[in-house]
This record gives C-alpha cells, structure tokens and sequence, in this order.
C-alpha cells in the first residue's frame, strides 16, 4: 500500500518527464523540419520562421477551440443543463467537493444517455462545466459519484484542459509543417535550391526522416500525456474524498457496461472518465494499438487505486 500523496507525486513526475520529452521533441522536430524547409526554398538553415507560421496558423485554429471549448463540446455531445430538482446528489456533491478543492463550482450539464460516463472541460476552474450521463447518475450511489466528481475536478484544478490544448496546437504545428515539406518534396516545383554544403543535404535529409515520422511520434506522445494525466486525476480524486473505495466501484461500474456513448466522436472521447467507446484496451492481444487510446487500461487504474487503501 502506498500513501495518497506519494501517489500523486510520482503520477505528477512521470507526467513532468513526459511533457519535458514532448518539448524537446519538438524543438529538435521544428529544427529539422523547419530547416530542410529553409534549404529547399533556398532560406538560410534554421528555418524557424515556419515554425512560426505553422504555429500561427495552429494556433488561429485552436483558439476559437480554447475559449468556446464547453459551448462546442456540449453542443456536440447533445448537453443540457442538469435540473437541480431532478439531480439534487450530483449537485450535493459538486459542491461539497468543489469547497474541498477551493475551486469555483462548476456549471452542471446532463447527457440523456444510459452509458455510464461523465468528463469537464473549460479553459479553466472559473470556466468549468462537469457533465455526466443519466446513466452513470443513477447507477452511482453518493460515495462512488464522490469518486468521479472528484476525478472530475482534478482535471479542473489543474488546468489539463489547457495543458492539452497547448499540446494539441504543438501536435498541429508539427503535422502542418511535415506536410508542407512533404508536400514541397513531392512536388519539386523548385529546382535552383541555395547548395548549403554537406550540413545543408544532411538537414534536409533529417527533415525528411521527421517529416514522415514526427506527426505519428508526437501523436502517441499526446496520447501518453492524456493517459498519464488520468492516473494523476485519480489519485486527485482520492486525495478530495479521502477514500479510494468510492472510485475504484465507480469505475468497475462504468468498466462492467459495455454500451458505448453514442454522443462522443473521435474529438470529444479524452474528455471522458473512461473510453466511450468501450474499445478493450487491457486486452493482451492489443497491446500495441493500446497505444493509440486515450485512456489507460481500466484494470490498471483500479489496480493503482487499490493500492492506495
């Protein structure tokens, strides 16, 4: 049995090595790629400043994203206000627990849905919205929607929306970039390129390499920082309630049913507790296309929840 706090720790420093890995990959990904950009128009090497137009261009993207996150996912997901009077423990419990974790109190929708399911989303704690399925709000009892509200505003507190939002804008830089080259490459409407000498070829060539692998490389990368970042959120959860029992039913619950969310897509399925999507991620058979997921295995979670009681 390991203590709560040593728990969120150690979720914390493997979440802080993860995103420091991701940041240096990308640095070396724009370097490259944006100087092979540069030797083939014929630029001096370096290149970044086509870093900075895909970065513009990302970020012009995302930003409407950003600040209308919760309007956009909540359209999509078919969202609506949770009655007070119909819902009186999901709003009991976001409140208790929001004043335990000395955040703002989330706005509270409902998914008409008897998937068992919930996910919060907001650029930040005075801008957060937790919403929950009718299915999983009436499978939970108190203790156990403790455990996902709990989880729920971790997240919220600290700040994974925007930590996912930057990293999104950095995946997109870096495919927008590789495209570009890629693109430029294939074509060969340039035939007069600037000879930069043996460093030059060597560049463009390591641009290439990056080009074709660092879209997929920074996607699985993303993919492990979400993945991590639900480890830190559970054990987040913990530390609010003060008992992992809650939780850990909650979520061998929502593993037990096998409907899928019909309201999530592709775009919306990291914000959720658990995969909509009930793929079977624990299965041994799919170990390498467990690393296209969102979220970590079920079993491993609750695996790590039990040891923290």
């Amino acid at each position: 049995m390991i203590n709560v706090y040593e728990a969120a720790s150690a979720n914390k420093r493997k979440s802080v090595v993860v995103v420091f890995f991701f940041l240096v990959f990308v640095a070396l990904a724009v370097y490259f790629i944006g100087g092979a950009l540069g030797y083939y128009f014929g630029y001096e090497l370096g290149g970044l400043s086509f870093f900075g137009l895909a970065l513009i261009l990302s970020g012009l993207m995302s930003f409407t994203g950003y600040f209308y996150s919760d309007r956009i996912v909540l359209t999509i997901s078919g969202a609506k206000p949770a009655d007070k009077q119909e819902f009186p423990l999901f709003y009991s419990v976001a409140q208790n627990l929001s004043l335990a974790a000395n955040v703002s109190i989330p706005r509270l929708f409902i998914i008409e849905d008897t998937a068992t399911n919930a996910f919060a989303t907001g650029r930040d704690p005075d801008h957060a919205v937790i919403c929950a399925t009718t299915g999983l709000l009436s499978k939970l009892n108190r203790t156990e929607l403790e455990g996902v509200i709990g989880h729920e505003l971790t997240h919220v507190r600290n700040y994974d929306i925007r930590l996912m939002s930057i990293v999104g804008v950095l995946v997109g830089s870096i495919a927008l970039l590789a495209d570009i080259l890629l693109r430029a490459t294939y074509m060969r409407g340039r035939s007069d390129r600037r000879d930069g000498g043996g460093i030059g070829v060597l560049i463009f060539g390591i641009g290439l390499i990056f080009a074709i692998l660092s879209p997929l490389i920074a996607q699985l990368i993303r993919l492990a920082i979400s993945r991590q970042r639900e480890f830190f959120a559970d054990a987040g959860s913990v530390m609010l309630t003060r008992q992992p029992s809650g939780l850990i039913s909650a979520l061998k619950k929502i593993s037990a049913d096998h409907e899928p969310l019909e309201a999530a897509n592709k775009a919306t399925a990291h914000l959720y507790i658990a995969n909509p999507f009930k793929d079977k991620i624990g299965d041994a058979r799919n170990k390498f296309s467990s690393l296209f997921n969102t979220h970590p295995p079920m079993a491993k979670r609750i695996e790590a929840l039990q040891q923290m009681a």
